[in-house]
């Protein structure tokens, strides 16, 4: 008999019979769906060794859910081979929040093929299939899956390139990963072999675990490995959760979310919208678009003149050697548009605006009394964004940054990380985002080709980052390889009103760029030193945080940001011209006011300005005239009756103020 094994779980050694699997060893807890050995994750079918460090994974954790989807991927693959056999699979990862996978079929999927498709991966989960893992050589895996065209490609990948293949497509890291090619196969009760795919694994041990909280949300077209080059594939997506409350959940979470969407919105609202003739990613503002972000500039304007900031300006175009002197070109190449030949030089669309502020600060020597010198503008940004991810404001191709970059010693790096995020926070709870956490992004040490700088800089950096983000008290959670290719990065992660996370502002640490200008100034001993950059961006673009503050206020913008901050309803047309004084000692008082003067009957006036979302809505009738008063209506429908005309002017002067959400009538 083979002698027994010592493992250690969570810090307390085990001992356990040879051949023990991490599944034997957690059997009695059904929520467990893989382990983590030496800080890998594996299948609970994994065999364990003496001396592992082994800890179970639960389904509710972030590995747990991205397994559980991973596996939903699969059984979804098999569900479509089952009804249409010629279907050429591609790669199938798990995502935030669900999974997907593309397939090469020739009629693309209706929603009543996803609804069918439902009705097949349920019958495999409840056949309780077993994911079985098996390490395959190049040869036999070619053989396996000679009929599937694009695994041939991706076990090509492999085998030229190694790791590489992560690189290859979004999700293709999913499929083969690192190290040795893996087949997953499933077995039906009986043994029988039920369906095989390429995959890096692991897997739940069942299909049983899926349950019966998953639903297909959506069909799309991809390009296969997102490269408008290949093959455009359909694909699948998908959700899956640890059980039908968590599901509905998340479904409620979709149907609320999808009342917000600010694309939507925006129409309804008519603050902006996307002309094809313009093209794809490309935005224009309305005039009460035009009044939200006019009062965001003004307030972004104000407050960094305030925070010691110098207003500058730079053009849209340059020279694209500009672009070779920070480094930007060939990290960020990909993402900026076609250079466009003139006078015998290329040009660029700028993307970013840090290479021209360079360019302000070595316009002439600089002294250290004039550090920090902070410089700061609207700039606007062009990026080539692939129309796949192109998505509303949310994701653009054209921009504009409230993009700023503080100049200072090495030794004043720290206060001044510290002072941009103590103004990036105070910025957010103006807007109305008061629930946020820091991430720092820090570089892949396994990738130094895609990082500018030593090891001594980078850990420097970082550790400059971190002891600023850690003096906030907020949560930091680490984000590592997220770095930009000059230096480290911390990201304010902001949740909205219904939860969902959204990065926010960022500050980046930068000790490549002064390098690369050769950036300079005298230090008190008369030597020439170099400064370190600082990148901040409070809005990130000013396009995208319209776009989240559209959603995490379903479009009711609190009353300082509402294009229309006080509607006039009259009673009837002899009471029009009674409100529109109301409305001019107001507007005399820089309130923005509409008189409502259509023919509309007065029913039909009210729900439009409850559509309008308007915070205040004031109406007038014989009553109002005699008592020298107004009625207000607020958002809610609830109203406050008889109101004398100064308390209202100055509720509303007060509620601009202090930036205050009005949604219903004060308590008394």
């Amino acid at each position: 008999m083979p002698a027994p094994i010592t493992v250690s779980v969570a810090g307390s050694e085990r001992s356990v019979a040879a051949g023990t699997t991490a599944g034997e060893l957690f059997g009695a807890d059904r929520t467990v769906v893989v382990a983590r050995i030496d800080g890998h994750l594996v299948d609970l079918a994994r065999v364990l060794a003496d001396g592992d460090q082994v800890e179970p994974v639960q389904v509710d954790t972030p590995d747990g859910l991205s397994v559980l989807r991973h596996s939903a991927a699969h059984v979804l693959a098999q569900a479509v081979q089952q009804v249409n056999p010629a279907a050429r699979l591609g790669i199938g990862p798990p995502i935030r929040d669900g999974f997907y996978y593309d397939f090469d079929v020739e009629i693309p999927f209706t929603p009543d093929d996803l609804k069918a498709l439902e009705r097949s991966m349920q019958k495999i989960v409840n056949e309780g299939q077993t994911f079985s893992r098996r390490v395959v050589g190049e040869a036999e895996a070619r053989a396996e899956l000679a009929d599937q065209p694009y695994k041939l490609e991706l076990i090509g990948l492999k085998g030229s390139q190694g790791d590489a293949v992560a690189d290859a497509a979004e999700g293709a890291e999913a499929e083969v990963g690192g190290g040795e090619l893996t087949m997953y196969d499933n077995h039906r009760r009986d043994g029988s072999l039920a369906w095989r795919d390429l995959c890096r694994g692991p897997h739940v041990p069942t299909t049983k675990m899926l349950g019966n909280a998953f639903k297909l949300t959506r069909s799309a077209a991809a390009y296969w490995r997102g490269s408008e080059k290949n093959p455009q594939l359909q694909r699948i997506y998908g959700t899956a959760w640890p059980s039908k409350d968590d599901l509905k959940a998340y479904l409620d979470r979709l149907a609320e979310a999808e009342t917000r969407d600010h694309r939507k919105l925006g129409i309804e609202l008519d603050l902006y919208s996307f002309p094809d003739e313009l093209g794809s990613g490309l935005a224009v503002f309305h005039p009460k678009g035009g009044v939200v972000k006019r009062e965001m500039e003004d307030y972004v304007r104000r407050r960094h003149i305030e925070e010691g900031f110098d207003y500058v300006g730079t053009p849209h175009i340059s020279k694209d050697g500009l672009f070779h002197t920070s480094g930007h070109l060939p990290y960020y190449a990909d993402t900026m548009f076609p250079p466009m030949a003139m006078e015998g030089s290329e040009y660029r669309l700028k993307a970013m605006n840090c290479p021209m502020h360079n360019l302000i600060y070595r316009s002439r020597g600089r002294s250290y009394r004039e550090l920090p010198l902070r410089l700061f503008e609207f700039g606007s940004v062009y990026r080539y964004e692939k129309s796949g991810v192109v998505h509303g404001l949310i994701r653009v191709r054209g921009m504009t940054q409230d993009d700023s970059h503080s100049y200072v010693t090495v030794e004043g790096a720290e206060a001044e990380v510290k002072h941009l995020l103590s103004f990036v926070l105070s910025m957010l709870r103006d807007f109305g985002l008061d629930d946020y956490y820091l991430e720092l992004s820090t570089r892949d040490d396994s990738k130094p080709d895609k990082f500018i700088g030593t090891d001594e800089e980078w850990a420097d950096a970082t550790a400059v980052l971190e002891r600023a983000a850690v003096e906030t008290g907020l949560e930091l959670v680490p984000d590592p390889g997220g770095a930009a290719f000059y230096g480290p990065k911390i990201s304010v992660q902001a949740r909205d009103a219904i939860g969902r996370t959204w990065q926010m502002s960022t500050v980046q640490y930068d000790f490549n760029q002064p390098r690369g200008f050769e950036l300079e100034y005298q230090a008190s001993d008369g030597s020439r030193q170099r400064p370190v950059m600082i990148h901040s961006a409070k809005f990130g673009s000013i396009e995208r945080f319209i776009g989240v503050l559209v959603e995490h206020y379903a479009g009711a913008f609190p009353v300082w940001l509402s294009p229309v901050q006080a509607l006039g309803v009259p009673v009837a047309e002899e009471y029009a011209d009674y409100l529109q004084d109301v409305l001019d000692q107001l507007r005399r008082k820089g309130v923005r006011v509409e008189l409502d003067a259509s023919d509309d009957r007065f029913p039909k006036k009210i729900r439009n300005a409850s559509k309008s979302k308007v915070p205040y809505v004031l109406i007038a009738g014989e009553d109002d005239r005699a008592a020298g008063a107004v009625s207000f209506r607020y958002r809610d429908g609830s109203q406050r009756n008889g109101v004398p005309v100064d308390e209202a002017v100055t509720e509303i002067i007060g509620a601009i103020a202090t930036k205050a959400q009005v949604t219903t009538a004060p308590t008394a």
